[in-house]
């Protein structure tokens, strides 16, 4: 079956409109945002949005098939996660 949207420009999403479409809150979605673990973004005139074919993506990496199912990838909670180093995110100012 041929795709509908096939041929129409990529739509956008604002941060209400994406979160709600994953069923989460726009904070959630806004701390995914702020620690680097989220769907991937655009910033146009100062405004951020998400692609719908990135949110999807995303949503994607979540994906298994049982509760043993290592799947495709993790979707991270929206907390600060500790790199492969063993530091916490970067400390500006600090010496």
């Amino acid at each position: 079956m041929p795709d509908p949207n096939a041929g129409l420009p990529p739509r956008y999403l604002r941060t209400p409109e994406a979160a709600r479409f994953l069923s989460l809150s726009g904070r959630t979605l806004e701390k995914h945002r702020t620690y680097g673990t989220g769907p991937a973004y655009r910033k146009l005139g100062g405004r951020v949005v998400y692609a719908l074919e990135d949110l999807k993506a995303w949503a994607d990496r979540g994906s298994k098939t049982s509760t043993s199912d290592p799947g495709a990838g993790t979707v991270l909670p929206a907390k600060r996660h500790e790199h492969e180093t063993g530091h916490q995110g970067s400390h500006f100012g600090h010496r």
